[in-house]
């Protein structure tokens, strides 16, 4: 593609579009730039809820997923690439899910999650030799992030997540993208030209945050991680996450410190074993085979045992 190519294509998208609202902010005063910013910010939500059928959809095929053990893969480059590979990281310590459950991968390797990597977004066969790299399977869920649409490496992964028969995802803020006429499933919230031209990180960076969070939060919620809006899939490895776990034992059951401590010395620091052991009595081995039993779902083992 030309440098003349690439400007007119540029010009085409609404990422890219300059803001009429902020062509005076370099003469704000610095309260008024910052009111300018937060301004901008109220309507990503908005945009986001536009889209929340096609987030539902993806999470329906990650749940679909998980439930085989396959893996969810967020790919993408620069800002996008950094916010699939921070949502993929977070989920082991919130969720206990096991490393590689969720996987991130962006243009340029670990060392372009620090430093920008020049050109690694401009070659498609990298974001092929990426997922491939993974072992990915045709069971798997791949999301390509690329605020543009037109990410040349988000383009070859899911050009190649295609071939093998996986599910893909594109998540963009430009509707009618190159990545969402690739993909099963198309994200497009549409959040505006950014406050300054081009700086994607802003509200579009925002509107991906958001819907990185719903799908795997809301893919979590739906294999059994939680018991009404508590994080009970918890395993305690230090002081802070077994003072939280004893918390949430005694949200769940509302038994005392002492009772919650008590019975998490019976499970090993196993919140739902706690909590199911505190509200129905059964002995630790029950309570294992009791949760087994209910695919992981805490609060269908509670109704099994206590109906």
């Amino acid at each position: 593609m030309t440098d003349a190519e690439l400007i007119s294509e540029l010009e085409g998208l609404v990422s890219e579009d300059r803001n009429p609202r902020s062509m005076e902010i370099d003469l704000f005063p610095t309260v008024e730039v910052l009111r300018s910013i937060n301004e901008e910010d109220k309507g990503v939500p908005s945009a986001v809820e536009k889209v929340i059928p096609q987030i539902a959809e993806a999470v329906d095929d990650i749940v679909r997923a998980f439930r085989k053990g396959a893996r969810l893969v967020y790919i993408g480059a620069g800002t996008s690439g950094r916010l699939g590979v921070l949502d993929a990281s977070e989920c082991p310590p919130t969720f206990s899910v096991p490393e590689g459950m969720v996987v991130g991968l962006i243009a340029g390797g670990t060392e372009a999650l620090m430093h920008a990597i020049e050109g690694a977004e401009d070659d498609p066969d990298q974001g092929r030799q990426a997922l491939a790299d993974i072992g990915l399977t045709a069971d798997d869920v791949v999301v390509g992030i690329a605020v543009s649409g037109r990410t040349p490496y988000v383009i070859g992964a899911l050009t190649y997540a295609k071939t093998l028969g996986a599910r893909t995802v594109a998540l963009s803020c430009n509707p009618n993208s190159a990545i969402a006429a690739i993909a099963d499933i198309a994200i497009s919230p549409v959040v505006g030209p950014e406050i300054l031209t081009g700086s994607t990180r802003l509200k579009s960076g925002t509107a991906q945050k958001l819907i990185l969070n719903m799908l795997t939060t809301a893919s979590m919620i739906r294999i059994g991680k939680t018991y009404q809006n508590l994080m009970v899939d918890l395993h305690a490895s230090n002081r802070k996450l077994v003072a939280r776990a004893a918390r949430i034992v005694m949200q769940a059951t509302g038994c005392s410190p002492d009772e919650a401590r008590e019975v998490l010395d019976l499970t090993e620091n196993d919140v739902k074993l706690a909590i199911l052991i505190q509200l129905t009595g059964m002995d630790v081995g029950s309570a294992r085979t009791a949760l087994e039993g209910a695919g992981g779902f805490l609060r269908k083992a509670i109704s099994g045992k206590t109906a």
